[in-house]
């Protein structure tokens, strides 16, 4: 048996994680910015602008090409995702386990949406994107 750390470390092995300022760059240049936080957490912090709201529980499917459950935005591996949580873990295995389906330029970012309000960076006024 491993330990999740061990499984954690692994995983951000193969991903060129990015800092908040990196991700709203590789936003503002096309990348697909993926929410992954519980309701409960996005009430508590806020939305982040621009992001799309995916279910950790229904990740892969939503963004697999040839899902026939894809959402619109997910047109190929070689879209840049950006896969954000609460503080940066899951979001690492989560990115991985995107990379372990094909799409080879998902990523996360470090220390999540609280990096992110630490930076000073805008949360959203729009209602979130939430997709089923």
């Amino acid at each position: 048996m491993t330990t999740v750390d061990a499984v954690l470390e692994q995983a951000r092995a193969g991903l060129k994680r990015l800092d908040p300022y990196e991700t709203q760059a590789a936003i503002a240049a096309g990348a697909l910015l993926i929410d992954t936080r519980t309701d409960r957490q996005r009430a508590g912090q806020g939305d982040l602008p621009g992001a799309l709201v995916i279910d950790r529980t229904v990740l892969e499917w939503r963004l697999d090409p040839g899902s026939p459950h894809r959402v619109p935005e997910a047109t190929g591996p070689d879209l840049h995702i950006v896969v954000v949580c609460r503080q940066g873990y899951s979001s690492s295995l989560a990115a991985a386990s995107l990379q372990a389906i094909g799409l080879h330029r998902a990523t996360d970012m470090v220390g999540g949406v609280e990096a992110w309000l630490a930076a000073g960076l805008p949360t959203s006024t729009e209602p979130a994107d939430v997709r089923e």
